[in-house]
């Protein structure tokens, strides 16, 4: 299974996705590749968490 290069659907950047990585995929059952690159998984969980945060601080 070679790297796979991909685009990010928020930056619109290129990112590998990597032997590693498709192979961890698969191990738990992910059958989609990632859309996003790691930075803007990065800052989504962290959108993520802060809105759900606030929601529960109310």
């Amino acid at each position: 299974m070679p790297d796979k290069t991909l685009i990010c659907k928020d930056c619109q950047k290129e990112f590998v996705f990597t032997e590693g990585e498709q192979e961890f995929y698969k191990e738990k059952g992910l059958v989609n590749e990632p859309q996003r690159c790691p930075e803007c998984r990065k800052a989504k969980k962290a959108r993520y968490n802060r809105n759900r945060y606030q929601h529960n601080a109310r």
